[in-house]
């Protein structure tokens, strides 16, 4: 048994000592998502100081517990609070929350963010379903020893981003009157935002929206055989001829607008799925 095997161990056993719920869905409350955990039936909720092993988040707008219920009709494991890169950890104490995840049983993890727009067609308030992305990051989460036990040494990435879930997402939208967009997602390091330069060549090279997170957990996610379903809440526009500084309120308050909106999506598109 591998070290990091030992580690996800002890952190499922943990939790599965406080509840024993088996969640077939995994949600990382993300920007855009962060009051979903109130529609969470739940049955427990235990802090991350109180899970081994476990990270705890150094950003302001992130609690820091799993949440254990049902929602929907399913059942759930939803982590209110993520870690970043740039808070100093490693990517594998990042992604370490989606490994305990998996030995709990979920089969489909469900991630959003925050993201600055950089398709021109996009703009503040917008809704994005991610259907590929770009690691800006610098780093992987899986460079080092591998154990086959959770995943191949080679995971293959043509489609981090399921596509029927992803249709899925589409039709909830349509449904409901949405205007969803649809793109590449582009992660950097933070915690600095881009210049006018880099967002010009990210836009050059495919990118539709560009944040600070979701890309570490879904390379994981596809390492250990999840299926993922992502979304960006575009908060800010960022044209390079046009461009602004930030004003991290108005952010914040373009988030709050969008929650119940990608709430009501999510929370339809976990209704219909099969896990």
């Amino acid at each position: 048994m591998t070290e990091l095997r030992k580690r996800i161990d002890e952190a499922a056993q943990a939790v599965k000592n406080v509840c024993s719920l088996e969640p077939g869905v995994g949600i990382i409350l993300g920007t855009g998502l962060g009051a979903l955990a109130k529609r969470i039936d739940v049955k427990a909720r235990i802090a991350y100081a109180d899970i081994p092993h476990f990270p705890t988040s150094t950003v302001d707008a992130h609690a820091g517990e799993l949440v254990l219920g049902s929602l929907s009709g399913k059942f759930v494991a939803a982590m209110s609070g993520r870690f970043h890169y740039y808070e100093g950890y490693s990517l594998q104490q990042v992604t370490f929350p989606v490994r305990v995840a998996k030995a709990l049983g979920i089969g489909v993890l469900i991630v959003s963010n925050a993201a600055g727009g950089l398709n021109p067609e996009f703009r503040s308030g917008d809704l994005m379903v991610i259907t590929d992305h770009i690691n800006f990051i610098g780093d992987n989460p899986l460079i080092g020893p591998n154990d086959e036990s959770l995943g191949p040494r080679y995971p293959d990435m043509c489609e981090p981003y399921a596509r029927d879930l992803v249709e899925l997402a589409e039709r909830t939208a349509i449904e409901r009157g949405v205007r969803l967009q649809r793109g590449v997602y582009l992660a950097c390091s933070g915690p600095c935002l881009e210049t006018r330069a880099e967002y010009r060549f990210m836009r050059t090279i495919g990118a539709d929206a560009v944040g600070m997170s979701t890309v570490p957990e879904v390379i994981v996610a596809v390492h250990s055989g999840i299926r993922v379903l992502g979304f960006s809440a575009i908060t800010d526009e960022c044209f390079p001829d046009a461009l602004k500084p930030v004003n991290i309120d108005k952010i914040i308050a373009t988030a709050n607008g969008i929650e119940p909106t990608l709430g009501e999506i999510v929370a339809t598109c976990i209704e219909r799925l099969e896990v």
